[in-house]
């Protein structure tokens, strides 16, 4: 027997592992030595057993992974809360209708030679100057300029297209100045992933809605 597997190449090897219920990894000498060493027990009763193998591990697996998706449903389920809506009076809705059919309309405006230095296309606004700027005198292929015409509705002004006014967070000690049905918390930028946690929870208990909430925390 020992020939006869010499002679095998490594697939038909494997091929005879995996009828004896074998493991087929390692190299040749390695699948040779597990034959001679399998002698002439039965295959029949490897195979019956296999099959038994194959099939509580594949059970095994499909219950791993659905757990793994509860899992994951349930974390989601903890980090996005119900979204609070606020309390809007009829005019506040008007204006905010409004400011959003208005923003449509409005173009964007851009630094002058913003499409030539990056740095220029990444900043905000700033008035154009000098005498002869191309911008400043309003040429056909510059871009728009700020002008008191592309003003919002004053009644929705400093509002969350939610409809909240924001207010700036740094602790959850902030929280407790916020009215929930009108107002929602905006964490500041250089607060920790720690201290976010703890907002987050104190929020939650208040029912103050964080606009910018983070998944990872």
């Amino acid at each position: 027997m020992a020939e006869d597997y010499d002679n095998m190449t490594v697939a038909e090897l494997k091929v005879q592992l995996k009828e004896a219920g074998l493991p087929v990894s390692g190299k040749k000498p390695d699948l040779i030595a597990r034959l001679n060493d399998m002698g002439d027990a039965p295959i029949e009763e490897t195979v019956v057993d296999e099959t038994v193998v194959e099939e509580t591990v594949v059970e095994e697996t499909e219950d791993d992974s659905w757990d793994d998706e509860k899992d994951w449903d349930n974390e989601v389920s903890v980090v996005h809360v119900a979204k609070q809506k606020p309390v809007l009076d009829d005019a506040t809705k008007a204006a905010l209708a409004l400011r959003a059919e208005q923003k449509k309309a409005t173009p964007s405006f851009r630094r002058t030679e913003w499409f030539r230095y990056k740095r220029l296309a990444r900043s905000g606004w700033r008035a154009p100057h000098g005498m002869d700027n191309k911008q400043r005198k309003n040429l056909k292929y510059r871009s728009s300029l700020v002008r008191v015409g592309h003003g919002k509705v004053s009644a929705a002004h400093g509002l969350h297209p939610s409809g909240f006014r924001e207010v700036m967070v740094q602790n959850s000690g902030d929280l407790e100045e916020i009215d929930p049905e009108t107002e929602a918390a905006r964490v500041g930028g250089t607060v920790g992933r720690r201290k976010c946690g703890y907002i987050y929870s104190r929020a939650d208990e208040l029912g103050i809605r964080v606009l910018n909430r983070r998944r990872d925390v």
